[in-house]
């Protein structure tokens, strides 16, 4: 009988002169190279030339690894890269935003439909279908690295993470079989909708409405507003998917006009051979994006030394202490000199508390506050998991 399954992947792939190679980078290049693959054979229908293809692929891959990066460090860990500036380009330490990548693609195909004069709702009909293939295999690269975890369960497929106490849902799997899903309903939608723009606002609700549901089995590190950081994105994003459906709808019963001005590819230019500098220029961010190593970053041989032997500090992988600081609740203080705001640690007789006041990114979010509830009885805080 199936069991619950204690995980203990090793998330590098393998090492070359002191880079390491992750599993979770690797999701990204397959992700990239399936849309480049998938553009090549469906270049026709957005009109598109060979070599605007290659160029296409630059501007969404260069998009989604910006577009990842900025809105991890803005909104997930600006409260570390603060205080270390200079490890902003630092991709081989991971630091990866999911709504971030989507943003990231979006604006580069964006950038691309202006540069081109083509069309950006046709663009966005073709491009969604890779996107939710490389949205899902990249929940793959998550499992094997382990940082994301869920809920602690019973369940039978639960999973003990390596970071992480108690078995866990494994909510990355949920989400990565839900895009998968996706991508074939999309498939689907393209094929019997025509309107420009439908099959594109599909994607945008349905990925973020059900993602919603999926995330409650989530455990997040980081909270904004009363929600993990990623639920509130959810929530915007499944909210713009209503707005682009209903302006779809309209456009579709011919109440909303088709802007779709576009330059089209014709003899020659539409098999025009592609620049050697394209050619170059992906495959070297194909393999750079092999030394992504998590979706947050990372203080390399301390996270991963138990599950790969050998892992040292170096240069390139520095001693860093990435885990997001507690939030602090505000509570009245009635009792002045005996619990402060910001003096976790101290129980009300002035005890040290043995408690924890940190937690990583993976680990129950259990925040040292027996004072706080030791004065004020039944106190819950509102981001605290699993049993008091």
């Amino acid at each position: 009988m199936l069991g619950p399954y204690v995980h203990r992947i090793d998330p590098i792939l393998f090492d070359i002169a002191g880079v390491h190679l992750w599993w979770y980078g690797l999701g990204f290049a397959l992700g990239f190279l399936e849309l480049h693959l998938f553009l090549r054979r469906r270049h026709s229908k957005p009109d598109l030339s060979l070599r605007e293809v290659w160029s296409l692929s630059l501007f969404i891959t260069i998009g989604v690894l910006v577009g990842g990066r900025a809105v991890e460090i803005a909104f997930d860990e600006w409260p570390f890269y603060r205080e270390h500036l200079g490890l902003i380009p630092a991709y081989w330490l991971g630091g990866m935003a999911t709504h971030g990548l989507m943003l990231g693609g979006a604006v580069g195909a964006g950038l691309f439909a202006l540069w081109y004069r083509k069309s950006f709702l046709l663009l966005a009909d073709t491009l969604v279908i890779p996107t939710a293939f490389l949205m899902g295999i990249g929940r793959l690269g998550n499992f094997i690295d382990g940082q994301i975890v869920g809920a602690v369960t019973e369940v039978w497929w639960a999973v003990k993470f390596p970071d992480a106490d108690g078995f866990r849902h494994p909510v990355v799997l949920y989400d990565g079989a839900k895009n998968l899903l996706l991508m074939a309903y999309l498939m689907r939608v393209r094929r019997v909708n025509t309107t420009p723009g439908g099959t594109g606002a599909r994607f945008v609700f349905w990925y973020a409405f059900p993602r919603f549901f999926i995330d409650l089995f989530r455990d997040y590190p980081t909270h904004r507003l009363a929600f993990g950081t990623g639920q509130t994105l959810n929530i915007a994003m499944a909210l713009l998917g209503v707005a682009l459906l209903y302006r779809s709808r309209l456009r579709r019963l011919g109440r909303l006009k088709n802007n779709l001005v576009a330059t089209r590819s014709t003899g020659g230019l539409l098999n025009a051979a592609p620049l050697a500098s394209q050619r170059i220029a992906f495959i070297c961010l194909l393999v750079f994006c092999l030394t992504i190593p998590s979706n947050w970053t990372q203080d390399i041989p301390s996270r991963y030394g138990k599950r790969h032997a050998g892992l040292e500090y170096s240069w390139l992988y520095p001693m860093i202490d990435t885990a997001p600081p507690p939030a602090e609740p505000q509570v009245l203080n009635q009792f002045p000199g005996r619990f402060e705001i910001g003096a976790f640690g101290v129980d009300p007789n002035g005890e040290p508390d043995a408690g924890p006041d940190r937690h990583t990114g993976g680990q129950d979010q259990a925040l040292s506050s027996r004072s706080a509830r030791a004065w004020i009885p039944g106190l819950r805080w509102p981001w605290q998991s699993g049993p008091q």
